[in-house]
């Protein structure tokens, strides 16, 4: 899908796709396009749009250069925030002339953010840089609400490993659904900062492209702020990166421990029953002279004798707490 964006000074107006681009067109956002609509936005601002596969590719050549005049960025993001497992994807950002181009393969919901910014009036939007940036900065606020979200599910995990077993029943079924959980935060922090990395990359490549076309200063001061925000998220994940390892050693942990608490209460049970064993192992061998046999309380007396010898060492393994 191709929507057109014709800027009015102070807002955004979707431009009739009957009328020729103007000055005034500055934004061709490309969500899943047509071969057709590719070639459409290539004749009209003289560049190439890169294919979905071209995106993907990670080499840095291949995400920021300049080919015609025009600027090729593309970032990583995380977007659906919301669910408990985010998903990535890639958004090309095309600095050509005074126009932005973005291509993209999913929704964010910060491009509709933006969007209501810029109806607000509370959103540069006079030439694509400034777009652009716009953009970038509701990525960024978008990134530190997925932040707040991971920290707060982490205090959520944290809380049920070590109260695990206090007051409630164990067991291996609540012990998988946390080390489940710490895994999916742990790689939703790995996918954050493989973002916030690439995002980082999108604001220097950003920066040097909006030098070089002679931005308003403002644009500039801008970019700077946005590497000084990023900066600060990623130095926030580092920490939850570190703190998600902690709960996933954790978890792991009490795992270990419930097998060696079953292991423990096996061999215990084992050396329980031994005595008794040895007694019915006795009085199992039936030889010709045992008088015991003959005894009217001799099968009362073998099943004390069993009992008492499994007695004496539980009430041991309760004095000592092994059990």
């Amino acid at each position: 899908m191709l929507t057109i964006y014709d800027t009015t000074g102070n807002s955004l107006l979707k431009h009739n796709e009957t009328a020729p681009m103007t000055k005034d067109t500055v934004w061709y956002d490309l969500v899943d396009p047509t071969p057709e609509e590719d070639r459409f936005v290539e004749n009209v601002l003289q560049i190439s749009v890169p294919t979905r596969a071209e995106m993907r590719e990670i080499e840095y050549s291949s995400r920021f250069y300049q080919e015609g005049g025009a600027s090729y960025m593309t970032a990583f993001i995380v977007h659906s925030i919301e669910q408990p497992r985010p998903e990535g994807s890639t958004v090309t950002f095309i600095l050509a002339g005074n126009s932005l181009v973005t291509v993209r393969y999913a929704q964010p919901k910060a491009i509709p953010m933006f969007m209501q910014r810029v109806a607000k009036g509370d959103a540069t939007c006079n030439t694509g840089a400034a777009i652009m940036i716009g953009l970038i900065e509701t990525l960024i606020e978008r990134k530190a609400d997925l932040i707040e979200l991971i920290q707060d599910r982490a205090d959520k995990i944290a809380q049920n490993i070590f109260e695990f077993g206090q007051g409630r029943r164990r067991g291996e079924k609540k012990l998988e659904v946390l080390l489940k959980n710490t895994g999916t935060q742990g790689d939703t922090v790995a996918r954050a900062q493989e973002s916030a990395t690439s995002l980082e990359r999108v604001l220097h490549f950003f920066a040097i492209a909006a030098t070089d076309r002679a931005c308003d200063s403002r644009i500039l001061q801008r970019i700077t702020t946005a590497e000084k925000d990023i900066a600060s998220l990623m130095e926030n994940m580092r920490f939850l990166s570190t703190r998600m390892n902690f709960l996933l050693d954790a978890t792991l942990g009490l795992i270990s421990n419930e097998q060696n608490q079953i292991i423990k209460l096996f061999s215990v049970m084992a050396v329980m029953l031994m005595p008794p064993t040895l007694v019915a192992s006795v009085y199992g061998m039936n030889f010709q002279h045992m008088p015991e046999l003959a005894w009217m309380e001799g099968y009362p007396i073998a099943l004390g004798m069993m009992f008492i010898s499994a007695l004496i060492p539980y009430l041991y393994f309760r004095h000592k707490r092994w059990l």
